[in-house]
């Protein structure tokens, strides 16, 4: 998985970089608000960002608030990194769309911990995204009959939208998923049954 790194102090952004490459991720970094908020909107940006909260030209809660109206409805973690650790600045950083929170200086264990969080988040998001999708995709395939039908009293034709007059399996299987297999019910078997087999 892809990650973001937005900070501004690059000895702290370069030991985030080193710990989260070392799980395995891969990472790209940022040095301030605005390139954040350009990495995250690029094509292939990745899902999950840290982000610090004090940044040049744009703070971590403004990219927050900016991401989260540009890529609604996409799985999207974001894990802000900061000093301030007051019950207000929690509150402003989850109102504006963060996460997640990791206390500068970072402990390397709670942000392996945190970020793996986030990782399952997104996974079971996109996971959940696909099932929508096959769902939506299934469901246009699915073919109903709906309305007011005009058959034949006697022989039992259906009229189509084209005025044409088919025979009522034929306009089912033509509207439906449904197949035919035939054979005779117990008031027609003795019937025809016998006039077949006085026939042969």
């Amino acid at each position: 998985m892809q990650i973001l790194v937005a900070d501004d102090d690059i000895t702290s952004r370069i030991a985030v970089r080193r710990k989260l490459m070392q799980l395995g991720y891969d990472v790209v970094m940022a040095s301030d608000g605005p390139e954040a908020l350009a990495g995250l909107l690029a094509p292939g940006a990745p899902a999950l960002a840290i982000l610090d909260w004090v940044m040049p030209g744009m703070e971590g809660t403004e990219v927050c608030r900016r991401i989260r109206a540009a890529r609604a409805g996409q799985p999207l973690y974001i894990i802000l990194l900061t000093s301030k650790d007051g019950k207000e600045h929690i509150v402003e950083g989850l109102d504006k769309g963060a996460n997640d929170f990791i206390s500068k200086p970072f402990d390397p264990d709670e942000l392996r911990a945190r970020v793996r969080v986030g990782q399952r988040v997104v996974e079971l998001e996109l996971s959940l995204a696909e099932k929508v999708r096959t769902l939506e995709n299934a469901l246009t395939h699915i073919k109903t009959l709906q309305g007011i039908l005009p058959i034949c009293m006697y022989c039992h034709k259906i009229r189509t939208d084209k005025q044409v007059w088919e025979r009522l399996e034929q306009y089912i299987v033509a509207h439906t998923d449904a197949q035919f297999s035939h054979g005779l019910c117990p008031d027609c078997e003795p019937k025809f049954w016998e006039s077949h087999n006085a026939k042969t």
